[in-house]
């Protein structure tokens, strides 16, 4: 006997059918909610710009630096592929490029704590509610905005020649002075003296640190009997570490990058004896003098990895000075 077993099944309600009226729909709002998360080319379209001022001002010149620098390319001939003999010979056959490295690294070193010693003390005189005090603050950093043209270098260049206003001033105390533009001891330190005159970019920016400053904090070191002195590195100092950090970084890669006053006040020389020899001066007149792009390139690297290596250094002993809120 043959038992037939049947099992019961039980189904859903059929779906009802999609018609092409329910699929523009469902389109038009699978659109609507990919444009509120964003989506679609149009943000691409606005960002156009920025990626080809990204891609073909910047990092295809710089690979292309990259690989110049390792090549002997004159500008007028095809570039010949030399390896890392460009490299080879700046550090061991260029006495006129260990010439600039010491004279920028001490124009950087002396001129950069110099001017944000100088912002600070200035930025602290001008934090005052003085009458008129927009004016000063005005003054103060005019310097800053002339101090990089062409104009005022050469001024520079008159005012400490042998003539210049600068031993008229010694002559009134009966000093007798000197052609401080043509001595190898004292060139360099006219062109510090330069960049600390231009203080005003780091003064703004300390004074804005300073208006951000808590006023309770100095109210209770008042009341506790703490004189200037005390105040100022005991709470003025910490509570700015991030803007004197902010402004280190900043002033450090401007002071690496100096041109304009070098080549002015040395009439494009960088003497005497390259004493003014700065290192963007000599990359300069490697490249567009003598026509040796390729070593030229190879500078510009070397200064790229100067300044990163200085910034890495800061962030990492900023952990150790840099005081935040957190």
């Amino acid at each position: 006997m043959t038992t037939t077993r049947t099992d019961e099944v039980v189904g859903e309600a059929p779906a009802a059918p999609v018609t092409p009226a329910d699929r523009r729909d469902r389109e038009r709002m699978r659109r609507r909610a990919a444009r509120r998360r964003g989506g679609g080319w149009w943000p691409y379209l606005f960002l156009a710009p920025w990626f080809v001022g990204l891609f073909g001002l910047t990092v295809y010149p710089m690979l292309d630096s990259l690989y110049l620098s390792f090549t002997d390319f004159d500008l007028l001939s095809s570039a010949k592929w030399v390896g890392t003999e460009n490299y080879s010979r700046m550090f061991t056959d260029d006495p006129v490029f260990w010439d600039s490295v010491h004279a920028t690294l001490l124009y950087v070193l002396v001129s950069v704590p110099l001017k944000l010693a100088l912002a600070l003390g200035v930025a602290i005189l001008l934090n005052r509610p003085l009458k008129g005090i927009g004016v000063y603050r005005a003054a103060f950093y005019l310097p800053s905005l002339l101090g990089g043209a062409v104009a005022v270098a050469i001024v520079w260049r008159q005012v400490f020649g042998g003539d210049g206003l600068f031993n008229d001033f010694l002559g009134w105390f009966g000093i007798k002075g000197q052609d401080w533009i043509s001595s190898p001891d004292t060139s360099i330190y006219t062109l510090i003296l330069l960049a600390v005159w231009q203080f005003g970019t780091p003064m703004v920016i300390f004074l804005a640190g300073l208006k951000q400053l808590p006023k309770d904090v100095y109210e209770a070191a008042a009341i506790d009997g703490a004189g200037t002195f005390t105040r100022f590195f005991r709470i003025t100092l910490p509570l700015l570490t991030p803007i004197v950090f902010f402004n280190v970084v900043l002033q450090i890669i401007d002071g690496f990058k100096t041109f304009t006053p070098a080549y002015v006040v040395s009439n494009g020389t960088g003497g005497p004896l390259n004493s003014t020899m700065l290192y963007s001066l000599y990359l300069y007149k490697k490249g567009f003098t003598d026509l040796q792009m390729g070593y030229a390139s190879a500078l510009a690297w070397v200064l790229f990895l100067v300044i990163a290596g200085f910034t890495a250094v800061n962030f990492i002993a900023s952990r150790y000075w840099v005081h935040y809120d957190d």
